[in-house]
């Protein structure tokens, strides 16, 4: 025993001492390598990231990862790379990468093999341009034969654990959205072999996932456990073993990806075997997941999926997408139901050949359920294509609405009422060639009702009566009736019947009748509609053919009645707010929709619209075409800085377009955005309309907007105390430019008030601050739009005439440096009453010609070019006796700050000019000086020149002597 306890007490001894040697070195090893460590992981950063790095603190320590030994560093933020280097692409609590003992030790070299990353926000982002923030990693291809033993700092991983993390990957040229909170990840493996098994444990809590704004996963739960070897010399990927779970669906992929030069090689197959009807509903919306709760679900489900072929878009090549929902002998019922719903079964297959919606094909080979005897439903679709549609359909089912709400235990909605339905249809459906499948058909609705929590009172004795018939396959027998359509709300009762035949040219004959309080009915459905208290009043009677108003036979319609709107709201994907439709009443007489009384606001601004609106039948059957009209229009106040697309406001249904371009130029107004359906005229009365600070006060003219562009003609308008005359044209051409031209004359205007209040002419007429008196212009230009609907200067084309009327030019620089030069104060304060000067601007040039004035008895004459951003290329003669006969030349260089001035010279330094591409809308070259050339080499490039010109004389004799 004695001899066993002094074993045992020495192996505890050096137990004690190891672990005391092993704690000890690891306490001492993070203090002896410090400077080394934190010196290389700097190198490293500095060689390799492009976006900039900032943190607070860093650790070496083993104590954090245990047992690794790991350089940690706190509050870690990463911005993006050009052009988002002001957004953060990841900030986290936590960033360790760990590092190989044995290297440290041994060879001073620092060998990451491990990286971890705890609380973190990633925020990956693509823009409409395709650019995006995470080109950070800057990898430069070395000039010399890799040194294997050289010291430094090197990267092979073999673990990646994330935790915590919040991502958020948001591609607008792809327009996917995929929003991950709650990611833990754990990535294991040879991750720097060439050939390796990568094995992969990842959760999270809520991911959100859309494309084209349309959501296919939202708030759900992601499990995933994955074995995929990576071949990094053939880029391939190989699914070996790949467990996924989606809420309680679980998913398992099997197949390959290889990356080729071109794109993608694909072969995947996924398939959620044998479960249930319960786990398959688990992966609806959220709102659906607390009704299945309390509800007794049954039945078997399996979903198959695939994605094989190849992806190539330069040989525009894409693999082919199939999938099957199967669901079996279903069955639903809440605790409540007398009768549940059974022998639900579903058997749906999608095809899409190369991921082209054109052969997109629709299998439904059933989609079946009942409730008891006489109360069953079935419905077989196939279709094939999308714009020309092949259609195969047979529609059937008695349904009591009541025993169904019964059976699905609804909470938010009680529905009653008897539905009826019989439909067949077989053809093809194309809106271009104008055929429709051969149908015949009806769903009739008796005694319905409608009540949802939201409002007490509920939608009743609604009845429809709706058949369809096509007899050939064409528009011209399709058939549609409503006979009728009505509902009872709140006391009022709202009633349509509708006879619509021959859809080449639609015989339609409506009649519609009845009082709606959208507001409250909007309520009903939880939704904000058009205002609370909101009133549609219709009484129309509807009878005519489609082509009556558009060949002229006005006779023939026999169209009449009101609708009447009271405080309706109103909005449209290109405004940033609602228009507010105070009261609207519109009266139908054959082919004209009068406009009787109409008064709206949007924002600030208000309207008053008397006129006619053509062609609205034609326009709401056909959902195209273009709305013709005539109007007045008045208004007490217009505001446009409000209807530019980007600024903000009440309407959250906004285009992609709009959405997008906002989101990527928050802090820009964007340009206004003209609708493209519209041809009306308007005779526009405004007592004041503002733009940007500009005040227009007592504008009249013509307006017209066709084909998205807006026509001003005649228009006039009181700005700084004159009458300015305009003829111009608007049109955009995104959310965030547009183009324009305009002519404008105005007569007797203030110099130094048009200086001080109009931005344009203070930045295109610098000179114009020593300037005071009276001016007129007759001027054209055209030119675009930038993102906050300013000029694009380089944009600008056009010319025109500014008369000095009365004027007074004291103390401007060119002209004083000029008259310091040559000894004539006179030059501060030159005669410039009554002088023409004639411009032409392109390109951000003015060139300015010839004009001549008074100073004291000299005449100079003026002429050359400057720029808009003040380089100055000018030619002066000053003529000396009386009519200027005699004179001598002097050129003016520099800039209107610092005039350079060259007495006796004709020889300038010339200005290149700007480039503009109106395609990006962007400055390509600014303007600059011209090189320096000697009298030398401007004699050999005339000499040059004056060969060129000899030679191609020559080759034209010869040509012609040969013919």
């Amino acid at each position: 025993m004695e001899k066993f306890k002094k074993i045992i007490l020495k192996i505890l001894k050096w137990a004690g001492i190891s672990i005391a040697s092993i704690l000890f070195l690891m306490f001492i090893i993070p203090i002896l390598f410090p400077g080394t460590i934190s010196e290389q992981v700097k190198i490293f950063a500095n060689k390799h990231l492009a976006g900039k790095l900032d943190y607070r603190k860093t650790h070496l320590t083993f104590f954090r990862h245990f047992p690794s030994l790991t350089v940690s560093v706190d509050n870690f933020l990463l911005k993006g790379s050009k052009p988002f280097q002001e957004d953060t692409l990841l900030a986290a609590k936590e960033v360790a990468v760990g590092i190989n003992l044995k290297n440290l030790i041994f060879d001073r070299e620092i060998k990451i093999d491990e990286i971890y990353v705890t609380d973190a926000y990633a925020n990956v982002f693509v823009n409409s341009k395709g650019e995006a923030n995470y080109n950070v990693y800057i990898s430069k291809p070395s000039e010399k034969q890799k040194d294997t033993t050289e010291a430094g700092t090197s990267v092979k991983l073999d673990l990646i654990k994330l935790r915590n993390w919040n991502i958020k990957y948001n591609d607008h040229s792809a327009r996917v959205l995929v929003d991950a909170k709650g990611l833990n990840y754990t990535g294991k493996g040879g991750l720097s072999e060439d050939i390796f098994d990568l094995e992969t444990d990842l959760d999270i809590d809520k991911v959100d996932f859309s494309l084209n704004r349309i959501y296919y996963a939202k708030q759900k739960t992601l499990h995933a456990d994955l074995i995929t070897r990576i071949n990094t010399n053939a880029l391939t990927f190989v699914l070996r073993k790949n467990e996924l779970r989606i809420n309680d669906l679980p998913l398992k992929f099997t197949g390959f990806v290889s990356i080729l030069k071109d794109g993608y090689n694909l072969n995947i197959n996924a398939a959620s075997e044998r479960t249930t009807i319960r786990d398959m509903i688990s992966v609806l919306p959220p709102q659906y997941l607390d009704w299945a709760k309390d509800t007794k679900i049954e039945g078997n489900s399996d979903l198959f999926f695939s994605l094989k072929g190849r992806f190539s878009e330069q040989r525009n090549l894409k693999p082919r997408l199939k999938a099957r929902l199967f669901v079996q002998d279903g069955f639903v019922s809440n605790g409540k139901a007398p009768i549940p719903m059974n022998h639900l079964n579903m058997d749906l297959n999608v095809d899409l050949p190369s991921l082209d919606t054109e052969q997109l094909g629709l299998d439904l080979k059933n989609l079946s359920f009942d409730l008891g005897t006489n109360n069953n439903f079935k419905a077989v679709v196939r279709t094939k294509g999308l714009n020309e549609m092949k259609i195969n359909a047979d529609i059937k089912g008695a349904v009591d609405l009541q025993t169904l709400d019964q059976a699905l235990g609804l909470k938010d909605i009680d529905v009653r009422g008897l539905m009826d339905t019989n439909i067949k249809a077989n053809g093809i459906f194309s809106l271009d060639k104008k055929l429709f499948p051969k149908t015949n058909g009806y769903l009739n609705l008796k005694n319905g009702w409608l009540k949802t929590k939201y409002y007490p009172n509920p939608i009743q004795n609604i009845n429809v009566v709706a058949t369809i018939i096509n007899t050939d396959g064409t528009f011209k027998s399709l058939g549609v009736k409503l006979d009728p359509f009505k509902f009872d709300f709140e006391g009022n009762p709202v009633f349509v019947n509708a006879d619509l035949q021959n859809f080449e040219d639609v015989l339609y004959k409506v009649r519609a009748k009845g009082v709606l309080n959208v507001g409250r009915i909007y309520k009903v459905f939880a939704k904000e509609g058009f205002d609370v208290s909101g009133l549609i009043m219709a009484d129309l009677s509807l009878n005519g053919r489609q082509s009556y108003a558009t060949n002229g036979q006005y006779s023939k319609l026999d169209n009449k009645g009101t609708l009447i709107l009271k405080n309706i709201k109103a909005t449209t994907e290109y405004l940033p707010k609602s228009f507010y439709i105070k009261e609207g009443n519109f009266q139908f007489e054959n082919e004209k929709m009068w406009f009787r009384k109409f008064f709206a606001t949007y924002g600030k601004s208000d309207f008053a619209l008397n006129g006619y609106l053509l062609n609205t039948i034609n326009y709401f059957i056909e959902r195209k075409g273009t709305l013709h009209g005539k109007f007045v229009l008045n208004s007490n106040y217009i505001l446009i800085d409000e209807f530019m697309a980007l600024k903000n406001g009440d309407n959250s249904d906004k285009s992609i377009e709009v959405e997008y371009a906002k989101a990527e130029n928050p802090k820009s107004s964007g340009v206004v955005i003209i609708p493209k359906n519209l041809d009306v005229s308007l005779e526009a009365n405004a007592r004041k309309v503002e733009f940007k600070g500009l005040v227009l006060n007592h504008l009249k003219g013509l307006a017209s907007v066709n084909a998205g562009q807006i026509y001003l003609k005649n228009t006039s308008f009181d700005i700084i105390g004159s009458r300015m005359n305009i003829d111009a044209r608007y049109q955009d051409e995104s959310p965030l430019t547009a183009n324009y031209d305009v002519a404008l004359k105005v007569l007797d205007f203030d110099v130094q008030r048009a200086y001080n209040e109009i931005d344009m002419v203070r930045e295109m007429a610098t000179a114009a601050k020593n300037v005071k008196g009276i001016v007129s212009l007759d001027y054209k230009l055209k030119g675009d739009f930038d993102k906050n609907m300013k000029p694009i200067y380089p944009s600008l084309e056009g010319g025109g005439v500014v008369n000095l009327r009365d004027v007074e030019v004291k103390n401007l620089k060119m002209l004083s440096a000029v008259g310091d030069n040559i000894g004539a104060k006179a030059f501060n304060d030159p005669d410039m009453k009554g002088v023409n000067i004639e411009t032409h601007i392109k390109n951000n040039l003015i060139h300015v010609d010839k004009f001549t004035f008074k100073v004291s008895i000299l005449r100079p004459t003026i002429s050359g070019t400057t720029s808009l951003n003040g380089l100055l290329d000018l030619r002066i003669r000053v003529g000396i006796l009386p009519g200027g006969l005699i004179g001598f030349p002097i050129v003016v260089t520099g800039t209107h700050e610092k005039p350079k001035v060259k007495i006796f010279s004709k020889t300038g330094q010339g200005i290149i000019d700007a480039l503009y591409n109106k395609k990006l809308n962007k400055v390509i070259r600014e303007e600059r000086r011209a090189e320096k050339k000697t009298r030398r080499q401007q004699r050999k490039e005339k000499q040059a020149q004056e060969q060129k010109a000899k030679n191609s004389e020559n080759q034209i004799n010869k040509d012609l002597k040969e013919k």
